[in-house]
């Protein structure tokens, strides 16, 4: 039986990924951006071993959860599951990110850094990160005219690379990314094509599975199937210049 954290797991990804571990009779800790959000998990709340309150479009309340998330104990794995995708405009976090760079990428760096270390990471990513600039010029959108599909494929760009460097820098932690498809959810929409329950349960198996491929690291994976990323998040060099990046937006370092 695994200790298991999922960001996001009010609805969704998420909520389906909960569903399964918990009948599989995992201990899975919950996520819930507010406690408004949180009362939709009544259902689970019984079986479910916390409840982890905080939205991570702030800076302090991400901290926070990393905070509650010590109290209640190391969990043996870690679900990045939670993001948004097309902010019609580049609305501000408390700190003054984008909020869908907060959301995306610098909440996961974050509790990355500050829980204690798990023995899998799982960070849900998106095919449309192939599509992304990976100059890192200008990655919180001060400067640059906002467009909500360039904004949201670079910060799946910048997960997936951090996913990698992670699984370079702590070879005793299984990280991977996941692509779960464009499948039929709030986020996604009623007339995504892909399969939903493919879409959950890539994540789950990596968490929990003792087969020889669900044990690797540096993936990326669609479907149970691992396949290539993005160049640019495989690139070393990239990974370091990125991870330095977040190290200064959020004043916290990683490596």
């Amino acid at each position: 039986m695994s200790h298991i954290f999922i960001t996001g797991s009010t609805d969704g990804l998420g909520l389906a990924a909960a569903r399964t571990l918990l009948a599989e009779g995992h201990r899975v800790v919950l996520h819930a951006r507010s406690q408004a959000r949180a009362s939709v998990l009544s259902d689970l709340a019984a079986r479910a071993a916390g409840i982890v309150i905080g939205d991570l479009g702030s800076a302090a309340e991400t901290r926070a959860i990393a905070g509650q998330l010590r109290r209640i104990g190391r969990m043996d794995a870690v679900i990045h599951n939670a993001g948004i995708y097309l902010a019609p405009h580049r609305a501000a976090t408390p700190e003054g990110h984008a909020r869908t760079l907060a959301v995306n990428t610098l909440a996961p760096y974050v509790l990355t850094a500050l829980i204690e270390r798990p023995q899998r990471l799982i960070y849900l990513t998106s095919g449309m990160h192939r599509g992304a600039d990976g100059s890192l010029r200008d990655i919180d959108w001060v400067e640059r005219h906002w467009d909500p599909s360039r904004a949201y494929s670079e910060s799946k760009l910048y997960l997936t690379a951090l996913a990698l460097a992670v699984a370079r820098h702590w070879p005793q932690v299984l990280s991977n990314a996941v692509d779960p498809g464009w499948v039929p959810t709030k986020m996604g929409g009623p007339g995504a094509p892909d399969d939903l329950a493919m879409g959950h349960l890539t994540q789950t198996w990596l968490a929990v599975s003792d087969e020889p491929a669900a044990r690797g690291s540096g993936g990326y994976w669609h479907h149970r199937k691992r396949q290539n990323p993005a160049v640019a998040a495989l690139d070393t060099d990239f990974q370091d210049r990125l991870t330095a990046r977040l190290a200064e937006l959020t004043g916290i370092p990683l490596f």
